[in-house]
């Protein structure tokens, strides 16, 4: 998928950079993410299950910069489970190159609504979503942790 100059690929298990791609969003993820948040641990696990996808967009050098998970783990309703840029490549349209191809994605699923979860302190995540046309459902109390809120997040499409 292209958006712009951007490049989303998807990762497919039998592609031949499985592997490294991978390896690179597991660094990414101990990275950008605290450890009770990161999916390092588990990532694998997370893309085996038959319902989730990932998309990622990469540099010049291949290198990985950015990724978005999602599921539909119905077929009404579908989640982002998460969306990251490294911190030398935002501000750039990965991010939004990302959540607008995991849209359509999710789009072509058929799905009804899209939700998220984010917090509320990242002002560029909520206006990006917000851009996009999520709306806030709610506010949950110490989602990540005892400190932390997020809100839940939602995209309805239009029934065709």
């Amino acid at each position: 998928m292209e958006s712009g100059a951007l490049v989303v690929v998807e990762l497919r298990r039998n592609s031949t950079n499985f592997e490294k791609v991978v390896k690179e969003i597991v660094k990414m993820e101990k990275k950008i993410f605290p450890k009770h948040e990161s999916l390092a641990r588990s990532f694998d696990e997370e893309l085996r299950k038959n319902n989730a996808g990932l998309l990622y967009t990469s540099d010049l050098h291949g290198e990985v910069v950015g990724y978005v998970m999602y599921s539909w783990p119905s077929s009404l309703s579908a989640s982002i489970s998460k969306l990251a840029v490294k911190e030398s490549h935002r501000r750039q349209g990965h991010g939004e190159a990302l959540l607008k191809a995991a849209i359509e994605k999710c789009r072509t699923r058929n799905v009804h609504r899209i939700s998220l979860h984010v917090d509320p302190l990242r002002s560029a995540a909520m206006g990006l979503y917000k851009k996009l046309g999520f709306q806030v459902d709610s506010l949950i109390k110490s989602y990540y942790s005892a400190d932390r809120d997020a809100y839940r997040m939602y995209l309805d499409f239009d029934p065709k």
